[in-house]
């Protein structure tokens, strides 16, 4: 990187929502009008679309290590913003319903809503399954993919989950059961006409998390990297494959930072996730609250009260009412490479990668593409 790189600022990196970011790529492929002129021009003119996107693959990452992924390296295009959270239930929304994060309502891993703070992966509150009282097309009403029926191919485990129903619901789902299925299923998709399919691979997300960067990473990165391909390969060179994500990546590992006394006792309870953590506040506590945790976090992160995150435009152009009572009285969004903990935000092993931030790390992710270079399909 450069001097002038903008990729380097250490100001929060705030998504374009009205320009190049993730929110744009389904009204631009499906919507109807002419493609945004930040779309790459292999794009325009193809017959077919498929839209490829690596969970957890963020543009820093992927041009650091370009020459363990040369298939992606040669395509074209460059890096637009995701969301804010920079994190998997609300990008992966925001992507297939072309809405920011305001709009749909998944504003990040685990969200206050009905009474209780539900992981929106897992549609769990704690040990108790979510789905009868937040029903997913209540809790995200609106219709993914412009209200258009496209195939959908992701991992078998995934479909029918109510995060999916929340998501891709009205696509039609095909189901891979291993990594190398996902070309040919492709292939399939586009000879049988279907003119744009999206492709959902979590395997770099997966790897960062539990091994951090280093051999298992590039790895992965290079298995990904033959996955498109192979898609490359599974389409003709009348079909556009476009390559995107969800998020970036930021290497944790075990620093993690404590909300000391003074700001839990001014706590209710939290949500969000490790390097976005929401603090909702006791009665009356909210300026005190305030207070303690630009006290104690100042140094690692961006200490912000709600309603400054709204009228900064965080999460969306406007927030409706409904939409920021999910959201807590202060929020604390990762500047280093620092988690925050929450002893009710656990899963079965050590997070080593996170995200959900907004440094240069987590919110540019790729948008690239190239066409097919198989043979047409009739």
């Amino acid at each position: 990187m450069t001097a002038d790189d903008p990729l380097q600022s250490l100001d929060p990196v705030l998504p374009d929502y009205a320009g190049a970011n993730v929110t744009g790529i389904i009204p631009g492929l499906l919507g109807g009008g002419s493609c945004p002129a930040w779309f790459p021009e292999v794009v325009r003119s193809a017959s077919s679309v498929v839209l490829v996107v690596l969970d957890g693959l963020g543009w820093t990452q992927l041009r650091s290590r370009a020459d363990i992924a040369p298939t992606m390296a040669a395509m074209e295009g460059g890096a637009i913003t995701t969301v804010v959270p920079s994190t998997t239930a609300t990008a992966l929304t925001s992507i297939s319903t072309g809405l920011p994060p305001s709009e749909h309502g998944i504003i990040g891993y685990r969200v206050w809503a009905g009474g209780q703070v539900t992981n929106m992966l897992r549609w769990m509150a704690g040990e108790s399954d979510r789905r009868a009282a937040l029903p997913p097309s209540q809790m995200q009403p609106h219709r993914p993919f412009c209200a258009q029926r496209v195939p959908y191919i992701t991992s078998r485990e995934l479909i029918g989950s109510a995060f999916s129903e929340a998501h891709l619901r009205g696509g039609e789902p095909i189901g891979y059961r291993a990594a190398s299925s996902l070309p040919v299923l492709v292939g399939e998709a586009i000879g049988r006409g279907a003119a744009f399919v999206h492709a959902y691979y979590a395997g770099i997300d997966r790897i960062a998390h539990e091994r951090g960067f280093g051999a298992f990473y590039d790895a992965e990165l290079r298995t990904a990297d033959r996955l498109v391909a192979d898609v490359l390969t599974s389409v003709g060179p009348d079909t556009a494959v476009v390559v995107t994500a969800d998020h970036g990546q930021v290497q944790v590992g075990d620093r993690i930072l404590h909300p000391n006394e003074s700001v839990l006792r001014r706590t209710a309870f939290q949500s969000g996730e490790g390097r976005m953590r929401w603090f909702h506040a006791r009665p009356g506590a909210a300026d005190d609250l305030y207070q303690a945790a630009l006290e104690q976090f100042a140094d690692s992160g961006w200490v912000r009260r709600r309603g400054e995150v709204i009228d900064d435009g965080w999460f969306g152009p406007a927030v409706p009412t409904p939409i920021a009572a999910r959201m807590g009285d202060v929020v604390v969004a990762a500047r280093e490479s620092v988690s925050y903990d929450d002893p009710e935000d656990s899963g079965p092993f050590e997070l080593i990668c996170r995200h959900g931030s907004l440094t240069n790390d987590e919110m540019w992710v790729p948008f690239i593409a190239a066409r097919g270079v198989g043979a047409n399909r009739s």
